[in-house]
């Protein structure tokens, strides 16, 4: 599991609109596309970013203000849910100024 310490310092672009995810986050076949446009796939996407991909799969797909949104509707596995809590704890806190 992979979790940089922001999501939007690097300055390549986010993913957007349809993408197919890489064989290594999404390894079961058929490939599938998923609109980014669409919050269900958005949800599924970022599932399966944040068990399977690297850190700069993470930086790609992944946008911190929308993962706070949809954090608790995700199916996530604990360990997975729990580390990802903790980073958004962590960047609330940064972001109020604590």
């Amino acid at each position: 599991m992979a979790v940089p310490d922001e999501l939007d310092d690097i300055g390549g672009p986010k993913a957007t609109g349809v993408i197919e995810l890489p064989f290594h986050i999404r390894w079961s076949e058929p490939s599938l596309a998923y609109d980014l446009d669409l919050q269900a796939d958005r949800m599924r996407v970022y599932e399966q970013v944040l068990r399977e991909g690297t850190i700069d799969d993470v930086r790609r797909y992944i946008d911190g203000t929308e993962l706070v949104e949809l954090f608790d509707g995700l199916v996530l596995p604990p360990v997975v849910r729990k580390t990802w809590k903790q980073w958004i704890a962590r960047h609330r806190r940064i972001d109020s100024g604590c």
